[in-house]
């Protein structure tokens, strides 16, 4: 009896690792070019791989970096940017935008700073291309983070840039009044 068990056990077993199917390339005789997979269709789009937008898809108008946003920039999008931020770029951008994030205090090349003249006055454009490709010590984001996510981002550092370097003339009279008193001038 206990023979007939396992000769059943051993009939029934499907390794999951040896599954009727084939592999990501892997070649195949039942085609003429022996390959498994078939190209994709000349002049067809994978759904949602149309990239129609240049503005939005890789940060530029014509030859040059965009100066403005491909969508309206509002609440939501800036919560959006701030969750991104925090998890992709405050490690070693830090939460403030100064370079001073965790990776950076553990060794990494220290990040330059987003409050410096020469990044508050970058095109948004170069923001989404550093993003998107890397510079310098940085990788690029383009396979971590969405086009939408990455205009998200750059509209966060935009708030970031603002909220560190704010002119307090520029401030409404009850906030100057209120920051009077705590003696901030």
């Amino acid at each position: 009896m206990a023979a007939v068990g396992v000769l059943l056990g051993l009939g029934c077993r499907q390794d999951m690792h040896d599954q009727p199917r084939y592999e990501a390339l892997e070649a195949s005789p039942f085609f003429a070019d022996g390959r498994s997979v078939r190209s994709q269709v000349e002049g067809t789009v994978a759904r949602g791989e149309l990239r129609a937008d240049d503005h939005l898809y890789t940060g530029y108008v014509g030859e040059e970096a965009a100066t403005t946003f491909p969508y309206p920039v509002d609440r939501a999008v800036l919560e959006r940017g701030r969750e991104r931020y925090d998890i992709f770029c405050s490690p070693c951008h830090s939460k403030l935008g100064d370079g001073r994030g965790m990776a950076a205090q553990r060794g990494v090349r220290m990040p330059p700073t987003y409050h410096s003249d020469r990044l508050r006055e970058a095109p948004v454009g170069y923001y989404f291309d550093v993003i998107s490709n890397g510079f310098g010590a940085m990788i690029d984001f383009s396979d971590r983070i969405n086009a939408r996510d990455r205009w998200a981002i750059i509209a966060y550092i935009r708030a970031l840039q603002l909220s560190q370097n704010v002119n307090i003339d520029g401030l409404p009279e009850s906030i100057r009044g209120e920051l009077a008193a705590r003696g901030v001038e």
